[in-house]
């Protein structure tokens, strides 16, 4: 087996779906996000501050590459991760890819107290949701191997709707 990848935007549940289905299937779970933090030391907000989004998708791309060549694992990305076409293929590549996808209200409505996502941080953070959503959708469908809808459903549900669906793809 290769690996479970999970793409999607801010909000969508990548993180709390992919810890649940990693435990279900026993198997390793990694979260991009959360290794680029342990790795240099720093949260997300401060490497945008001090890199700038061009630095800190510099070390997404790196730190995709990595985990991506890893084997039984379910990684969730940051939800940017697929505007690199080099990730892309990276993901793609590493794995069945699971599109969590999420109405810009609900992820507002799981974002809107999350200080961690410097995307966010302006005037109006719905416009940004959307606006992001509609830029990245088509990239996260080209890649996805599944498309699993998150709004009101409980992540338990969501990863029982994925491990069916799962077994019913084709190899590839």
């Amino acid at each position: 087996m290769r690996n479970l990848i999970l793409v999607g935007p801010m909000g969508a549940g990548k993180s709390t779906i992919g810890r649940l289905l990693a435990k279900e299937l026993r198997l390793l779970f990694k979260d991009s996000d959360k290794e680029i933090e342990l790795r240099s030391g720093a949260n997300i907000p401060w490497i945008f501050d001090k890199e700038g989004e061009p630095g800190f998708r510099d070390r997404e791309q790196a730190m995709i590459a990595e985990l991506s060549a890893l084997d039984g694992v379910v990684l969730a990305t940051g939800g940017g991760a697929v505007m690199r076409e080099a990730n892309r293929a990276a993901l793609h590549a590493g794995g069945r890819v699971i599109y969590l996808h999420a109405s810009v209200e609900q992820q507002v409505g799981r974002t809107a107290r999350d200080r961690n996502r410097p995307l966010l941080r302006t005037a109006n953070p719905e416009a940004t949701l959307r606006a992001l959503l509609e830029a990245r959708d088509p990239l996260y469908r080209e890649i996805a191997d599944l498309v699993v809808e998150t709004d009101e459903r409980p992540p338990r549900m969501v990863v029982l709707d994925i491990l069916e669906r799962l077994q019913k793809l084709p190899p590839r």
